[in-house]
């Protein structure tokens, strides 16, 4: 999927470069490796991460020099390709970004090896009821994109056991991958990134950068990385991302290479969407042309009239005493997550009004688990 590239002025040195950062030839990677080679996590998300950052700068998204321009332009993504949408928002650094990727799959590729697991995808059928079914079977739901499809994840043989029943008007396909990612099966590796996020530099995103946590906007760059981080062993929720976007209105969507599947999610749930896969070098003018229509809004014509704040860590929920519908300012603690390990405070990254408190004190909550819907009052 790179040799196109690699046709591309200077394409082949960044590559090089960002084989340089994360210590993987990425370039052989990307070229003739095989199959087995490329299916591993360890080497799959640098790869993937460094090929969108190298489509992201040909379409003049991303600065090398760190940081990206302020302008209307959102960004989100799907499980690792929400390290690539950090960069293009300006979170990251894109060798920041490539680095995180190649330890975030490393240390995936690691905790797959611990037990055998795996993850199925449900096409059709009710919902709620195939949310059942997997409760049922101890399995959960990793993803859930959206268009009918959620991806189960889980023990082998509950999958399997998934696939001999499933639920109603179901199809149920296996995916090839090398575990259970976006479950507790993935704590171990979320142990290692969490040690490691506050020594990554991070800014504050330049553009709406829609989180898979919830499909809210981020708005900081330390919670950026900590919800990096937390969305291991939380489900990737793009359906809520997807429907963010339907909410404010979206002119055109570009999806980075390697492209194609997230596309025809959003055919199908954002009907009308002009909608441009850039799979090959062949595609950037196409892609210019889409980021020439959205030009015209401004930034805050973009912006969703909600956040959530979420739980950066699995624990056990302290809220602090504040009232529903109390106006509070940027940085008032809103209450602690204590884990076995850690406590991590909450606190109101700008200011605004709380809406309504989604749990209760002294409840359990995954990381990226909603805590309380706020409404900024600079969009009121």
């Amino acid at each position: 999927m790179l040799t196109p590239w690699l046709d591309l002025p200077g394409a082949r040195e960044r590559m090089s470069w960002f084989s340089a950062v994360c210590g993987i030839d990425l370039i052989a990677l990307g070229t003739t490796a095989d199959a087995d080679e490329i299916k591993d996590s360890a080497v799959t998300q640098p790869l993937v991460v460094a090929l969108g950052l190298l489509a992201a700068d040909e379409l003049g998204l991303l600065r090398f020099d760190g940081g990206a321009p302020a302008d209307a332009t959102l960004t989100a993504g799907h499980s690792v390709g929400e390290i690539t949408a950090a960069a293009v928002a300006g979170a990251l650094s894109p060798e920041a970004a490539v680095a995180l990727a190649a330890v975030r799959g490393r240390e995936m590729a690691a905790a797959c090896s611990l037990t055998p697991t795996g993850m199925s995808a449900l096409l059709g059928g009710d919902q709620e009821q195939v949310l059942v079914r997997l409760e049922e079977l101890g399995l959960t739901a990793a993803n859930r994109n959206g268009a009918g499809q959620i991806v189960a994840a889980g023990a082998i043989d509950a999958l399997e056991a998934l696939a001999q029943m499933p639920p109603a008007k179901t199809r149920v396909l296996p995916l090839s991958v090398a575990g259970a990612f976006h479950t507790s099966y993935m704590q171990p590796a979320q142990d290692v990134l969490a040690a490691l996020a506050d020594g990554i530099t991070a800014n504050d995103p330049s553009r709406l950068l829609l989180t898979n946590s919830d499909g809210t906007a981020v708005e900081t760059g330390r919670g950026t990385v900590r919800r990096l981080v937390a969305q291991l062993t939380a489900p990737v929720r793009f359906d809520s991302c997807l429907n963010a976007m339907r909410d404010i209105g979206l002119r055109g969507i570009l999806e980075l290479p390697p492209a194609g599947v997230l596309a025809g999610l959003v055919k199908r749930e954002l009907k009308g969407v002009p909608i441009v896969a850039v799979k090959t070098p062949g595609d950037l003018d196409a892609a210019r042309d889409m980021l020439a229509l959205q030009s015209g809004k401004t930034e805050d014509e973009h912006r969703p009239d909600w956040r959530m704040v979420v739980a950066p860590v699995r624990g056990t929920v302290g809220l602090a005493e504040v009232a529903e519908g109390a106006a509070i300012g940027a940085g008032t603690p809103l209450g602690v997550v204590t884990s076995r390990r850690e406590e991590v405070h909450l606190s109101a990254g700008y200011d605004g009004v709380l809406a309504e408190w989604l749990v209760v004190d002294g409840d359990l909550v995954d990381a990226g688990d909603p805590v309380a819907r706020f409404y900024p009052t600079s969009l009121r």
